[in-house]
């Protein structure tokens, strides 16, 4: 099984997105991987916001590749500007600014050439390194699954996918990142893995997350999809194939 952190295919100009590098981040990881080249509209993508903050979001663009790469790279255009110009001051209210920020993608999404209404599912956090806290919206995507020491909790859809709606927003709450937890968001893909008609299911990646012995969030990552290749028996080809992490170091005793 072949893991990419990035596209092996050249971009075309501007009409695919930008490579995402992963930022360093204080006493923590961030990681993104997917399986062998996009078929589909899964993207993620990173960007460092403030000296304590980081932003990443994982959006799975309805269709196929070659018919949604321009929305995709308008997408990513729009996280990162306006990503950028939310977060700019060091006050600033984390919450109603991914609330914008759904708002400014769900429009570039409607208004995108090939655009119209196209359903787009997306999860975007902000990590804040200094609090330990991620403010997210969850616009009818896959929930993320944080683990953390009493188990692992869903993040739920808190609002409708983007791309349908002009007028459509997203609540954006905070959850704590404790030492030793991960938080990690698969994409479509991956719940909807199938061996025999049973699909994988999003109990079986939370299964994956609760018991994967890893010390990285890439190590996470590839946990999760090579669980899901096993119970598949095959390399996953029914859609794009995408899982991302955030990883806390746990406390050193002592320190």
């Amino acid at each position: 099984m072949r893991f990419l952190f990035k596209q092996e295919k050249p971009a075309v100009l501007s009409r695919e997105p930008v490579h995402a590098n992963v930022p360093e981040l204080v006493d923590a990881e961030l990681a993104a991987i997917y399986y062998g080249y996009r078929m589909a509209g899964d993207f993620y993508d990173f960007i460092r916001v403030s000296p304590n903050r980081v932003l990443f979001g994982l959006l799975d663009v309805a269709g196929r590749h070659d018919d949604n790469r321009e929305i995709v790279t308008a997408a990513q255009k729009t996280f990162r500007t306006e990503a950028a110009e939310l977060f700019a001051r060091e006050e600033v209210n984390e919450a109603e600014a991914m609330v914008h920020l759904c708002i400014h993608l769900n429009r570039t999404i409607l208004q995108a050439e090939g655009g119209g209404v196209r359903s787009c599912p997306a999860f975007a956090g902000c990590y804040n390194e200094s609090l330990g806290t991620v403010s997210y919206f969850n616009a009818g995507h896959t929930p993320g699954l944080l683990r953390h020491s009493t188990g692992v909790t869903e993040l739920t859809a808190t609002g409708l996918p983007l791309g349908l709606f002009s007028h459509a927003t997203c609540d954006a709450p905070m959850v704590a990142v404790e030492p030793g937890a991960a938080l990690l968001v698969v994409s479509r893909g991956i719940v909807e893995g199938k061996f025999k008609g049973d699909e994988f299911g999003l109990e079986r990646v939370k299964n994956s997350l609760q018991s994967a012995k890893v010390e990285s969030a890439k190590q996470l990552c590839v946990s999760v999809l090579d669980d899901m290749q096993r119970f598949m028996c095959n390399p996953p080809t029914h859609d794009d194939v995408t899982a991302l992490a955030l990883m806390r170091a746990a406390e050193v005793p002592g320190k």
